[in-house]
């Protein structure tokens, strides 16, 4: 009914064997994605969560580590994680570059989680020690790694944000950032990446992470999900700016609604686990803009379906969600 009625493929994300039962909804009415949604992931979770190694092996069967960054940030962000991981590194030869791309990716999110998102003046030294230990144990896994699988794209990702997060040489930064579009010059991910890279709180000039993000758009085939770079790169911008309304013009809301209808809207949009975060992208954008058509039709393919990520630019980041959703 949702294809006939917007224009979409609702259906078939709907119709996607490996598509975990809609969870009830909240206090807001809406629902946290978990494991992507995909059973498969689910099971690729709470093999980690136990810490069952050959069981993480076997889940990870229908993904590839070295370019499913969602599936990789599922276990990125699972706490527990880094306490058995390291015994994969150095007794699993075989599979070792996995082992290390997990290592390294979880290590990297766990020094941020020490870190914390608050601003740097307000970061004790203790943290900051923490922080920089933790990023220089996921840059040697994840370098290791790297040279492991030469073809792989995730490494190079996350080598992006520790790079960040250490403050290494522009050169450097630059280097990995060529690295992985080596590998794959669409990826959506580094292009996220690197937009925030460019923002002006991490030394970039304002209306550079803009400018990369419509050059990427104006080389991406109808239907790839690159075309979220725009509704990041805007959403980066209403982060910097000090107007909570800076993203309310009509050249704004016609860019928004076009990258959409390039994108994620368009037939050719290829249904993956996760998915929605594609659309949160864009509903966050859209709203933030306060666009009033495109919005409707991302909200209503979403159904309630949200994700962390980019909402937790907000302070009640779920609230946000749910609060835009109903006015959709």
């Amino acid at each position: 009914m949702w294809g006939k009625l917007f224009g979409r493929d609702a259906e078939t994300a709907a119709a996607d064997p490996h598509a975990l039962p809609v969870p009830r909804r909240g206090k807001y009415g809406v629902h946290t994605l978990r494991a992507l949604g995909d059973v498969r992931v689910l099971a690729l979770v709470e093999a980690a969560d136990a810490g069952d190694w050959e069981a993480v092996k076997a889940a990870l069967a229908p993904f590839d580590p070295g370019r499913d960054h969602k599936v990789l940030a599922e276990l990125a962000e699972l706490d527990g994680v880094q306490d058995w991981i390291g015994r994969a590194v150095e007794e699993d030869k075989e599979h070792r570059a996995t082992a290390l791309v997990i290592s390294g990716t979880r290590h990297i999110s766990w020094g941020w989680e020490a870190r914390t998102s608050a601003l740097a003046v307000n970061v004790s030294q203790e943290q900051w020690r923490v922080f920089r230990e933790r990023l220089l144990i996921g840059e040697e896994h994840l370098l290791e790694a790297a040279e492991l699988r030469p073809e792989w794209i995730t490494p190079w990702r996350r080598l992006l944000t520790s790079a960040r997060g250490m403050s290494l040489a522009a050169g450097v930064k630059e280097a990995r950032l060529d690295a992985a579009l080596r590998r794959d010059p669409l990826d959506l991910e580094t292009h996220v990446e690197w937009v925030s890279q460019l923002q002006p709180r991490w030394g970039g000039e304002p209306g550079e992470a803009l400018a990369f993000a419509r050059e990427a758009l104006g080389r991406t085939p109808q239907g790839h999900r690159l075309g979220c770079v725009i509704a990041m790169a805007h959403i980066e911008d209403w982060v910097e700016s000090e107007r909570g309304d800076c993203l309310e013009t009509p050249a704004i809301q016609a860019e928004l609604r076009n990258a959409a209808d390039h994108s994620i809207l368009h037939p050719a949009y290829a249904w993956h686990p996760g998915w929605q975060q594609d659309f949160n992208m864009f509903a966050m954008a859209l709203s933030l803009a306060g666009e009033r058509h495109t919005v409707r039709r991302v909200f209503r393919t979403l159904d309630g379906a949200y994700t962390s990520w980019p909402w937790t630019y907000f302070s009640e980041p779920e609230k946000q969600f749910a609060r835009h959703h109903r006015r959709a």
